[in-house]
C-alpha cells in the first residue's frame, strides 16, 4: 500500500470529522469509501482486455503465472 498526502478545506475537515464522529468510522475509511464510490461511478470509458495469453516457449511454474497476473493486473490499475 503506497501513502498519499491529501490537504482539504478546513470546511470539508470538520464535516469529515463530524461524519466520522457520528458513524464511529475512521477518518480514512470515509476517505477510501468516498474515492472508491468516485472511480466506481466513473462514466470515462474503461477498456476491458483480457488478460494477457502467456506463451514463453515453455510452461510456467503456478509461482510465475500469478507474478505475471500480479503484474498485469498492476499496470491495468495504474492507467485508471
Amino acid at each position: 500500500m503506497t501513502k498519499t498526502t491529501v490537504y482539504l478545506p478546513e470546511e470539508l475537515e470538520l464535516r469529515l470529522d463530524a461524519e466520522s464522529a457520528a458513524t464511529g468510522v475512521s477518518k480514512a475509511a470515509l476517505i477510501r469509501r468516498g474515492i472508491t464510490e468516485l472511480l466506481d461511478n466513473s462514466s470515462r470509458l474503461r477498456r476491458n482486455r483480457p488478460l494477457p495469453v502467456f506463451n514463453s516457449g515453455r510452461s510456467l511454474t503456478p509461482e510465475e503465472m500469478a507474478d505475471a497476473t500480479y503484474e498485469h493486473i498492476e499496470e491495468r490499475a495504474a492507467r485508471r
